[in-house]
């Protein structure tokens, strides 16, 4: 089997189980409900967001900011997917092709949710959300929310009085809720950080060779 071949069965299974889990969660909870999986560190906590990977948003973009963070999603991931095909053609490492496939995935994972999500979907405030409800799905095409469900309170308590601006209060460690694609899309960038990082060192190399080549072409 080819890099290629591998990097689409890779995307395509990534794909296909975040879409499963989002839309059982969609189909099946409330916006805010949610039950224990392991104990009281890990919960499937149902949640949608505007913004990026982990409930990150842009609020100061108001009215825009939706409209924006889809359409930036769109432009990284045509963008990313030009480098996965860039990389394979150039045969390298399987183990770097693999994280760019996982980002990539990540990313695509995302946009399905923005994209089609508002038309195929009823909203889930105080009901399990509908499939192609009549009278339309809760938002036009690009609007849609991100469907989020892992939540790790691993460690929860309250900051030290002599913390300065939090003293006091309640803090938990990991608050953000995410989702499948979110992890593939870290697991990702921490693997190139951690295993790949010669790689560019790699791409750099042939990078000067190929102008040296074309120099001598000249």
């Amino acid at each position: 089997m080819s890099k290629l071949q591998k990097s689409f069965l890779l995307i395509g299974l990534i794909l296909l189980i975040d879409q499963i889990l989002k839309i059982w969660i969609k189909t099946n909870m409330q916006i805010g409900e949610e039950f224990s999986v392991f104990g009281d560190w890990f919960i499937i906590h149902f949640v949608e967001n505007n913004g990026m990977a982990f409930g990150i948003e842009f609020g100061y973009l108001g009215k825009f900011a939706k409209i924006f963070l889809s359409i930036f999603r769109i432009g990284a991931v045509t963008g990313i997917g030009w480098y996965l095909l860039r990389m394979i053609k150039k045969d390298a490492k399987w183990s770097y092709v693999f994280c760019v496939s996982l980002i990539f995935a990540g990313a695509v994972g995302n946009i399905i949710d923005s994209v089609f999500y508002g038309l195929v979907f009823s909203d889930s405030f105080g009901r399990v959300a509908e499939v192609f409800p009549e009278g339309g799905g809760y938002a036009p095409m690009l609007y849609g929310k991100v469907v989020d469900m892992f939540y790790f309170p691993i460690l929860e308590g309250h900051y030290p009085s002599w913390v300065p601006f939090k003293g006091g209060q309640e803090f938990v460690f990991f608050r953000p809720v995410f989702n499948f694609a979110d992890s593939a899309i870290t697991v990702g960038i921490f693997s190139i950080l951690l295993f790949n990082r010669n790689i560019f060192n790699d791409l750099e190399g042939d990078k000067k060779d190929e102008e040296a080549e074309e120099m001598q072409e000249a």
